[in-house]
């Protein structure tokens, strides 16, 4: 049966997927059976390897609120819906128990700087507009934000030990209302956040994907990381920041190591 197509003008959808096994039903299976699912799993993610998309990418959820955690990339909705259909097939029926979902979209922000932005910060150095250096660097602003929105759009996360996600929204409350701002002060507040996040260079890779009308939040947050502290570190600064401070509201948050499929069959004791 084919899917009917949906995609994105730019961009490419993300689901992050947690579930739970089901250990009295996994003592039942055969090592046989465990082995063929393995193998199956393998063969799906093997096919879904792109640097950005089609990707799999499994790990293991560190606490008792999931076991293993899947994070699935895809241009077209459909895809990511089939991936998630397939992954849950390769294991036995009874086996495999959802304990939480999130589906989103890359996206970019609302308050990127414009091209008169980039300008006006070079007259601000004292450079002549028109003048070859002026153009000059001004074509190398214009090349590194092009990047960066390639990246944003079709990102290719880092193969890094953590994996942190958790989902938050903007605080519609009263005076906290974030949605009742103009946007010349979101963009204020934003900028400082951000400033708050390019501190992390190097120790956290972030993924900011959009859920407004997809899921129960606004946005999903991915941190990955080397290091268990990075990812405590940015998340109590920015709890510090106005943004996060007055109008942040999250909802659960998930550790999780990256571990190949037979390293999460060894973790699990799925063997």
């Amino acid at each position: 049966m084919s899917l009917p197509i949906v995609k994105l003008t730019k961009g490419i959808h993300v689901m992050h997927l947690f579930y739970r096994i089901d250990r009295v039903g996994w003592t039942e299976l055969s090592n046989d059976e465990s082995g063929q699912t393995l193998a199956k799993l393998e063969k799906l993610c093997a096919a879904n390897a792109a640097a950005s998309h089609p990707r799999i990418t499994t790990y293991a959820n560190v606490g008792n609120k999931a076991d293993l955690v899947v994070m699935l990339t895809a241009a077209e909705l459909g895809t990511v819906a089939q991936m998630h259909r397939d992954f849950e097939a390769c294991f036995p029926p009874g086996t495999l128990e959802s304990a939480f979902s999130y589906l989103s979209i890359t996206e970019l922000p609302d308050y990127i700087t414009s091209e008169e932005e980039m300008a006006q910060s070079l007259i601000q150095e004292k450079l002549e507009p028109g003048t070859e250096i002026f153009e000059k660097r001004l074509k190398e602003m214009r090349d590194r934000h092009a990047q960066y929105e390639h990246y944003r759009l079709y990102p290719e996360m880092p193969d890094w030990e953590l994996m942190g996600f958790y989902p938050m929204s903007k605080r519609r409350s009263g005076s906290d209302n974030w949605y009742s701002l103009d946007f010349a002060t979101r963009k204020k507040l934003m900028a400082g956040h951000a400033r708050v996040g390019r501190k992390y260079a190097g120790r956290i890779s972030q993924l900011i994907t959009g859920s407004v009308g997809l899921d129960d939040w606004e946005w999903g947050v991915t941190l990955m990381a080397h290091q268990t502290d990075s990812l405590k570190e940015i998340v109590y600064e920015m709890r510090f920041d106005e943004v996060t401070a007055r109008f942040g509201e999250f909802g659960p948050f998930y550790v999780n190591l990256r571990l190949s499929l037979p390293q999460l069959w060894d973790h699990l004791h799925l063997r």
